[in-house]
């Protein structure tokens, strides 16, 4: 499974440290920067993974950034897009089963690299539950992006 990242100026180091970790995990890992911490703007590298995601060459992303709000509100402004800033493992899993999210954010100033590689191992071993009240409720998200709601 391909998987895009992005972060900003506030997480590259950590970027670096969860990009290793999904390698050793045998996931191919579609990084599109920032590489420094020169500062820079978080909507262009979550425009760049959403785009990653809704084109169809990478099947989920993550963000991070200094609180990985700011990268989860620019990445929810893309259709298609379901991205959950997580914070705990509980939450990373269940965004996966409960809102079929393509895109995990988190930030560096939040959680450490422990954390956070428990967060994407969450997120990533979780699968959509594609049934029932959450069928129901996902594509209700999507009526909302369509106007239709």
């Amino acid at each position: 499974m391909k998987i895009a990242i992005g972060c900003d100026h506030a997480a590259p180091n950590l970027k670096a440290i969860v990009k290793k970790h999904l390698a050793s995990r045998g996931y191919e890992v579609i990084d599109v920067g920032t590489h420094t911490a020169e500062s820079c703007h978080y909507p262009v590298y979550a425009h760049a993974v959403c785009e990653k995601i809704t084109s169809g060459e990478c099947a989920l992303g993550i963000l991070i950034c200094g609180t990985g709000i700011g990268m989860s509100i620019a990445a929810n402004k893309h259709k298609g897009i379901r991205a959950a800033c997580c914070s705990d493992t509980f939450s990373a899993r269940l965004t996966r089963e409960h809102n079929d999210a393509n895109v995990l954010c988190f930030g560096e100033r939040v959680v450490g690299a422990g954390l956070a590689v428990e967060l994407v191992d969450a997120f990533l071993g979780a699968e959509y539950a594609n049934g029932g009240n959450h069928l129901t409720r996902v594509a209700m998200l999507k009526d909302i992006e369509d106007g239709k709601f």
